[in-house]
């Protein structure tokens, strides 16, 4: 026999007035999660309550009813119709939808209580993303869906944003195949189609991340930060018709340019525009470049021009800046590390004034004429201006006239004389940019049958024979190889500009010295090498190889290996330089094998840097090294009682005084000594007399009077003697 299905009954609803109401015991929620109860009554007096109150009669102890009702299963919204009483937004009398549950009921209070907060179902997120676009749809500005759900607007724009991440994505995210994370990630571009490529191009893989995604979805798109961004401006960019892609959920460092070939136009169009205002200047050409390669002046003349004098207000501020940096240098001299905020002051005084230093040039006019200027971009965006070089072809030359090619008698060239104005602006100013004049169209010739020069192709196989043929002849005529050699290592010395085009691959590369001591140009080993230069060049027919190849092959054989010896020298390079670990520069061990063929070098000339001139002075060694430094070269060439009379000195005096001991010592920081030398003399420095006592090297040393002043003999000796 079938069972009968059993049924239902529910538990009738009812409108109580609110003062009837006690809050039940057995509400099982004690600890606050979700939105306030402040949140909860304003939306509850906006909109009313959408959920019943589920109470329960209260009992006498006799079991009748006492006409109050207690609450086990709605608990916060009757603490939010509590406060909007409290407010006095609401009567106290009322009427609150309530569900009533039989007072005999079998089931407990904490029971429905329990039920009714565990068995509600929280709402997905993708539910709730587009729930606030279909508010937005019916007409609910961003604002307004923020102020109903008590979020910022900013959070709204998130959600809506992520609703519009393509439909098969959101899918996927429904399904728990995405997480949010991803998702959020996907929301940087727009384009649907992007994402799904995106997608498909990482599901398999190992490294689905979100910053992969992002970096995937913006790879073809600019940063704003891009130093081309910063130069245009994005304000410009957008309204040249460019978009933007951004990134709600993360900072952006101000989006992403989308349109990177609009960027480099804009670029290109400004950068025009601002050598053209520079043309006005007089110049003969400006070269537009965004990225000057390293060197991109070599073989160029410097126009020396003298800075523009400072005005009295500006001299007056540069005296406060540098009076305000020595006062905290002095203060804080003694101290192994500057606290942070003095270092961030120093740092801010040494830009202003070099700011204030950094004086625009005044050149000569008729050297404007014949020389130019290079336009390009700093690393932060700014437009950086080199003027005043002069190529080798624009200098002035005494063998021709300005315009029949005959001598000049004032010997000023024809490179004087200006061109055609190929841009519109400056008179004869040529601006260009890779090579190309700006604006220049350059028509193809049609093929009319002409005879023209051969493909470059064809060239470029047929002199691979000849070079091929050339090696083995070369390879076979020893007295012919080295003049080729000197011919080509005395263009590389003595016409730098030139040396390019040479057929025959090995040269000498100019080794620049970029950082250097003031005083270098005026050293004995730099007079000793430009007099040898100058030597060389007067004799030399430069200019003109046939010439130059009949000198070098009439030379007996001492002189050419005298000539050899100079150009090669010009290649030694022996400077540190930071080793780079990423394949820029020089490596750590480069570095290594550099130093380590300088010093066999120095050993085979017997090269002595105290006979070159080098000694330890306050400007060249003493004062740019700590303290500890300038105790240690004292100590090592004067011994330790000499050293401890000066470790009291502040930094100034005790390098001015560690000057005049050091002077004739022979003394060498560990860099400039020679390692066989100090191999062969046991000792770590080079030149160092023998280590003598503190006591015996007090007496001999020359001291000056404030070291001594005041004490009796016998008190400084037992100073020495410590």
């Amino acid at each position: 026999m079938a069972k009968s299905a059993q049924k239902i009954t529910l538990s009738p609803s009812r409108d109580i007035p609110f003062d009837k109401l006690v809050l039940s015991q057995a509400n099982v929620r004690r600890i606050k999660a979700g939105i306030s109860v402040e949140e909860l009554a304003e939306d509850i007096a906006r909109r009313g309550l959408l959920q019943s109150l589920s109470v329960r009669p209260v009992l006498a102890d006799d079991g009748s009813e006492t006409g109050k009702f207690e609450i086990p299963a709605g608990g916060r919204r009757f603490q939010a119709l509590s406060l909007l009483v409290k407010q006095k937004r609401l009567a106290k009398t009322t009427p609150i939808p309530c569900i009533v549950r039989d007072a005999n009921s079998t089931i407990l209070a904490e029971d429905d209580s329990l039920a009714e907060n565990m068995q509600r179902a929280a709402l997905h997120p993708l539910d709730q993303f587009r729930a606030f676009v279909a508010l937005r749809d019916k007409g609910q500005g961003d604002e307004e869906i923020a102020a109903a759900f008590f979020v910022t607007p900013q959070v709204v724009k998130q959600r809506l944003k992520l609703a519009a991440v393509a439909p098969a994505l959101l899918e996927l995210y429904a399904k728990d195949e995405m997480t949010l994370e991803q998702l959020m990630a996907f929301t940087v571009n727009p384009d649907h189609e992007r994402q799904v490529q995106v997608w498909e191009a990482i599901r398999s893989s190992w490294n689905k991340e979100p910053y992969q995604i992002r970096r995937m979805l913006t790879e073809t798109s600019v940063r704003a930060s891009d130093r081309r961004a910063a130069f245009v401006g994005v304000e410009a960019y957008e309204a040249a018709g460019g978009t933007m892609l951004h990134d709600l959920f993360q900072g952006d460092d101000g989006g992403w340019l989308e349109d990177p070939a609009l960027l480099d136009h804009l670029v290109s169009e400004k950068l025009q525009a601002e050598a053209e205002a520079i043309a006005t200047e007089g110049w003969k050409w400006i070269e537009l470049s965004l990225d000057l390669p390293y060197g991109y002046s070599h073989g160029l003349r410097r126009l020396s021009g003298d800075p523009a004098p400072m005005t009295d207000d500006e001299g007056a501020a540069h005296a406060k800046l540098l009076a305000d940096y020595r006062a905290l240098e002095e203060e804080y001299e003694d101290q192994d590390e500057l606290p942070e905020e003095i270092d961030a002051r120093l740092g801010e005084l040494e830009v202003a004034m070099e700011k204030l230093k950094a004086r625009p040039l005044i050149f000569d006019g008729e050297e404007i004429a014949r020389a130019g200027a290079f336009v390009t971009l700093d690393r932060y965006g700014e437009l950086a201006v080199y003027r005043g070089f002069v190529r080798p072809e624009d200098e002035p030359r005494e063998d021709a006239d300005v315009h029949s090619g005959e001598p000049a008698a004032d010997g000023q060239g024809a490179e004087l004389s200006t061109g055609s104005n190929v841009n519109g602006v400056g008179y004869g100013t040529v601006i260009t940019s890779a090579g190309q004049s700006v604006g220049a169209n350059v028509p193809e010739d049609d093929d009319d049958g002409a005879l023209r020069p051969l493909p470059e192709r064809l060239v470029m196989e047929l002199t691979v024979h000849r070079t091929l043929a050339l090696r083995e002849a070369v390879g076979r005529s020893p007295d012919v190889a080295l003049t080729l050699l000197l011919l080509k290592l005395v263009n590389d010395t003595f016409r730098t500009s030139s040396s390019t085009g040479s057929c025959l691959e090995a040269s000498v590369r100019h080794v620049y010295m970029s950082a250097q001591a003031g005083d270098l140009k005026d050293s004995v080993v730099a007079k000793l090498v430009d007099d040898r230069h100058a030597e060389w060049e007067a004799d030399l027919p430069l200019g003109d190889d046939a010439a130059l190849w009949d000198y070098l092959a009439s030379l007996d054989q001492a002189s050419r290996l005298s000539l050899l010896a100079h150009c090669l020298s010009f290649g030694i390079n022996a400077l540190h330089e930071k080793a780079n670990l990423y394949g820029a520069g020089i490596s750590a061990s480069g570095l290594t094998k550099r130093m380590t063929q300088s010093d066999l070098i120095a050993q085979a000339t017997g090269l002595d840097m105290v006979e070159a001139g080098w000694e330890p002075t306050a400007d060249t060694y003493l004062n740019r090294v700590p303290k500890a430094r300038i105790l240690e070269a004292v100590r090592e060439a004067k011994g330790e009682g000499t050293a401890q009379l000066l470790d009291h000195l502040k930094k100034g005096e005790m390098a001015t005084e560690a000057e005049r001991l050091l002077k004739g010592s022979g003394w060498l920081p560990e860099v400039l000594r020679r390692h066989d030398l100090a191999a062969l003399e046991g000792a770590e420095g080079q030149g160092a007399s023998e280590p003598v006592s503190g006591t015996e090297q007090a007496e001999d040393v020359d001291l000056p009077a404030f070291l001594t002043a005041d004490l009796p003999d016998d008190e400084a000796s037992m100073m020495a003697a410590e």
